[in-house]
C-alpha cells in the first residue's frame, strides 16, 4: 500500500486530520476516495463449509449421559 500517497490524498484532497485518517478503516477510506467496492459473494459451498466448522449447535453426546 502506498501509505504516504494515501495519506497525502486524505488530508490534502479530503481535508481530514491525521488522526481522522488513521481511525478509517480501509474500506471507508475508500468509499471517501470514491472507489467502487464490490462486496465478495458467499457460494453455497462456502456456506456450507462455515456452516460445518461452526455449527449452531453442539453435536449431543451419544454415551447417554446428555
Amino acid at each position: 500500500m502506498d501509505w504516504a500517497g494515501l495519506l497525502r490524498v486524505g488530508l490534502q484532497g479530503l481535508g481530514l486530520r491525521p488522526s481522522e485518517f488513521w481511525a478509517l478503516s480501509p474500506i471507508e477510506l475508500a468509499m471517501m476516495l470514491g472507489e467502487p467496492t464490490q462486496a465478495q459473494v458467499l457460494s453455497r459451498a462456502d456456506l456450507e463449509a462455515l456452516a460445518a466448522a461452526w455449527p449452531d449447535q453442539r453435536p449431543r453426546a451419544t454415551d447417554g449421559k446428555g
